[in-house]
């Protein structure tokens, strides 16, 4: 299994995310989306998976720098504007196997579990 986690180190919730993964053992690459962005194709295909909706950092600055537009964009508009500021994007985001399985880090450990498909 292939476990990747998109975030940023200082993320609060990125950092409870990776201590349960290394609590719970689980191997992992963590990806710096500040250092190293998602593509446009890979963030297009978290759409696909999640919608535009939950992966919407609601609470961060860049966010809140948008105009009010923000509300009636397609998900081609929120495509582009994830590519070009990954802030934007809610953190952590979990890929397995070169799929999108979790986004954000508010599932019970059970959920967590199952969602990430962990024999733990």
């Amino acid at each position: 299994m292939s476990l990747e986690v998109y975030g940023i180190p200082t993320c609060s919730t990125c950092k409870k995310a990776l201590q349960w993964l290394q609590t719970n053992e689980v191997e992992y690459k963590f990806v710096n989306t500040k250092d190293h962005p998602p593509t446009r194709e890979m963030i297009a295909n978290w759409v696909e998976t999640f919608g535009t909706k939950p992966m919407r950092n609601t609470s961060g600055q860049s966010y809140r720098a948008l105009s009010d537009e923000k509300q009636s964009w397609t998900d081609e508009q929120w495509i582009n504007a994830f590519s070009a500021d990954a802030m934007l994007l809610k953190r952590p985001l979990f890929v397995k196997d070169g799929a999108a399985v979790l986004v954000g880090f508010r599932a019970s450990e059970d959920e967590l579990r199952q969602t990430l498909d962990l024999d733990i």
